[in-house]
């Protein structure tokens, strides 16, 4: 198992990787496939052993990160880290690995690759669908059917996302940076950007272009005894306040917000190729895109009741 640090909106696992989630508005859930949307800024993240009671039991007992959504946003993974370095990281859904459909695992195996390489893999949007195409990450109170675990299993029990980080195996590469970058791999850089009430998962929205780069290394690589998985548990952006004492955050809420804030939509242009999709997540219907008024459980009407409240100009209704 590897140290997991949870610190300025960012997860790093051991010395080498770090994620960050990037808030991003929703693209249309029609026939069209759009580019990849800017970033509009890290999700803020919580370690859930800082939160103590006010998270739910099934939170403590996974550990691991708390973010807030709004059913209306869509979120985006970055991988940073040293680029002289790779590891293998597998990214999953309620429990379902974004890249195949399975269930996931902490196993590495001939024939199957189920995880990206970072470097190169600098960004996730969604789940792999087919024709170097994915369907976009994007909010889904759990219970309502529509996360991408409830649609796939049947079930709402795990719900958030799971990132799992292994390192290759001793010896392959160095622990400091070389001298010189062109030692490994043409420059490999990985590139950078910058609940409670209800808990919430990831089900799928719009589709848009972005390639899986197959692994280069080859599966022999990597040493599954240091697989390290992380929790990253969703919450309501309106029960943000109640569970951390912090005002919700500011959502993007319409495509206006690009062009005032003058944000381009971008592509990756690389020549890599690209993993084949699968067709478990080609009949997965999209999550409807509008925030609901927000339930409050019993157990969390004293606290909100002593004015932690989300404001109007935060998204709530």
């Amino acid at each position: 198992m590897l140290p997991v640090r949870i610190q300025h909106d960012q997860i790093t696992v051991g010395r080498h990787r770090a994620v960050a989630f990037q808030r991003t508005l929703r693209i249309p859930a029609d026939d069209g496939v759009y580019p990849l949307p800017p970033g509009l800024g890290r999700f803020p993240l919580r370690p859930v052993a800082d939160l103590g009671a006010r998270a739910p039991a099934a939170w403590r007992r996974r550990g691991g990160a708390a973010l807030p959504m709004y059913r209306r946003e869509a979120l985006w993974i970055s991988f940073d880290g040293s680029w002289w370095r790779p590891s293998a990281v597998k990214v999953a859904v309620g429990g379902i690995n974004a890249l195949t459909g399975e269930p996931l695992d902490l196993r590495i195996e001939a024939g199957r690759q189920d995880y990206l390489v970072c470097p190169d893999q600098p960004w996730l949007d969604g789940v792999k669908s087919a024709g170097g195409e994915i369907r976009q990450f994007v909010a889904a109170v759990l219970g309502e059917g529509h996360s991408v675990e409830e649609q796939l299993t049947g079930s709402a029990a795990r719900g958030g996302l799971q990132i799992v980080v292994i390192e290759p195996r001793a010896g392959l590469f160095p622990e400091r940076p070389p001298a010189r970058r062109a030692l490994y791999r043409d420059e490999s850089v990985c590139y950078s950007l910058a609940s409670p009430a209800p808990e919430m998962g990831l089900g799928v929205g719009g589709r848009m272009h972005q390639e899986a780069y197959p692994d280069a290394y080859g599966w022999k690589t990597w040493d599954p005894r240091s697989a390290t998985l992380v929790e990253v548990q969703i919450c309501q952006a309106a029960a943000w306040p109640a569970l951390t004492g912090e005002p919700a955050p500011p959502t993007p809420v319409d495509a206006s917000l690009y062009t005032a804030h003058g944000f381009p939509w971008f592509d990756l242009y690389a020549e890599r190729g690209d993993l084949p999709g699968v067709e478990v997540f080609g009949g997965l219907r999209p999550v409807p895109g509008k925030d609901a008024p927000l339930t409050v459980p019993p157990w969390q009407v004293a606290v909100l009741g002593h004015g932690v409240v989300a404001q109007p100009s935060c998204g709530t209704e």
